[in-house]
């Protein structure tokens, strides 16, 4: 898991990365949002072919890419050739104002368990979900450590995001009094590589052994925070927290799964997305993402850490009670959790309706 959480962050800083995988290929990848012409010499220089850009499938349907290959696509150096094409096909801005841009074809070899792995490692960056990649030769693979590259396994990436919510462990606690339910801790959990912090918020003292109140909250700067009008995250975070005190306790998980779980910056760019004309979920695709990106072992793995395995979920998503489910909890009840919506989040809750079932 460290492992990963380095290379997530040498990633972030637009550096190069060595993967590796079962079938002993080994590329060397950068991620699209952070190329430059320089970077992209350097690939160049360093492959054993030319680079190309590897995309998700809903990318590439935005861009009406033919769909040879599973998983992702790789967009061949001849259609790009610079840092500022390899970024504009990673990133969505552009589309309208430049719809004429490609034809792209992809390159209809089957794609190697390293190239899925460097998209998987743009995601856990909480970058665009696009690389630059190269296949190098075992000389510069050990040319590349020696001068002090960094080299990971295509399994670390692929497995981490479970990898890291199974290991997480309670690293602290304390009293915090919140308007409405003074009678509050707040406990911290993290995991091992160092990576986000989860939140498990108890509201008074619930019973062992009984089906506990639980909220499972993903964090949304725009809406917790600052009181955004595009969603209804606010009004689910401090409704959660009135209705389990007016019950006399319960735990409120906060998750940090922001945009749900594509991260800040990728939500931004999918409301401008919005602005545009594109519904929630068409936003997050035209990015390159899955509609929700989220998984819930963090939830589970915590409440089974403080001791309860039964709850009544609070919740209009049903992606939700399976995910728990799934991890060995039991939700013998769900109990709805809606809110009224206003101008600004009226066609938002509609699609989330009608489009990833929520039960609204």
């Amino acid at each position: 898991m460290v492992a990963v959480d380095r290379a997530s962050h040498e990633f972030r800083r637009g550096r190069p990365i060595n993967i590796r995988d079962s079938s002993g290929t080994s590329l060397l990848a950068v991620p699209s949002e952070m190329a430059t012409d320089k970077a992209i010499n350097w690939l160049i220089e360093m492959g054993v072919s030319d680079p190309a850009v590897a995309i998700t499938h809903h990318r590439a349907r935005t861009l009406k890419v033919r769909l040879y290959t599973d998983q992702i696509v790789l967009i061949p150096f001849k259609f790009w050739r610079s840092a500022e094409i390899a970024k504009t096909i990673a990133d969505p801005r552009a589309d309208l104002s430049n719809p004429l841009r490609g034809p792209y074809e992809a390159i209809r070899s089957a794609t190697s368990e390293a190239s899925i792995a460097a998209v998987q490692l743009a995601k856990i960056a909480r970058l665009l979900p696009s690389a630059i990649l190269v296949e190098c030769s075992q000389e510069v693979e050990q040319s590349f450590k020696d001068e002090g590259g960094y080299t990971i396994l295509n399994s670390e990436i692929m497995s981490y995001e479970m990898d890291t919510s199974a290991a997480l462990r309670q690293i602290n606690a304390a009293r915090v009094p919140l308007e409405n339910a003074e009678n509050t801790r707040i406990l911290s959990f993290r995991s091992p590589d160092g990576g986000r912090e989860h939140l498990a918020i108890v509201i008074g003292d619930p019973p062992i052994g009984l089906p506990v109140l639980a909220r499972i909250h993903s964090e949304c700067f725009t809406g917790d925070l600052i009181g955004s009008l595009k969603c209804d995250c606010g009004q689910q975070l401090r409704g959660a927290v009135s209705q389990i005190s007016q019950e006399g306790a319960g735990i409120l998980l906060y998750l940090r799964q922001e945009g749900r779980g594509i991260g800040l910056t990728n939500k931004l760019r999918a409301y401008a997305l919005q602005d545009q004309g594109f519904d929630t979920v068409e936003a997050n695709e035209r990015l390159g993402f899955e509609s929700d990106e989220r998984i819930f072992l963090p939830a589970a793995r915590i409440l089974k850490q403080l001791g309860y395995e039964t709850v009544r979920l609070m919740t209009n998503n049903p992606d939700k009670v399976e995910g728990l489910k799934s991890s060995g909890i039991d939700v013998v009840e769900r109990v709805p959790h809606a809110f009224p919506s206003n101008d600004h989040n009226e066609f938002y809750l509609s699609v989330k309706k009608e489009k990833s079932g929520h039960l609204l």
